[in-house]
């Protein structure tokens, strides 16, 4: 496993409630790495946070570790079965 995605991992782990479901699937193409994490649906709030704040500070520690290894990561959250379809941007529109 790689250092950037076991610190997601790590880092996610500590967030939530079930630990045991957290996923994270890696893949390097031209863009850089991009990062899959699959969390348990009662989890997802923790991880997005009001207003996507918590998801931007994970993306923004992300970069830092890419940076370490001159690579550029990139964070996908997966919705979940049984998701609220709740789609976070970063706009503030009611």
């Amino acid at each position: 496993m790689q250092e950037d995605q076991q610190f997601l991992e790590n880092l996610v782990k500590a967030l939530v409630d079930h630990p045991e479901d957290v996923k994270v699937d890696r893949t390097v193409d031209e863009m850089g790495v991009l990062l899959t994490l699959d969390v348990h649906a009662e989890d997802m709030g923790k991880i997005i946070g009001r207003s996507g704040n918590t998801a931007k500070a994970i993306r923004t520690l992300l970069r830092v570790v890419g940076m370490k290894h001159d690579a550029r990561v990139n964070l996908k959250i997966n919705e979940p079965e049984g998701g609220r379809g709740v789609v976070v941007s970063g706009s503030d529109e009611a």
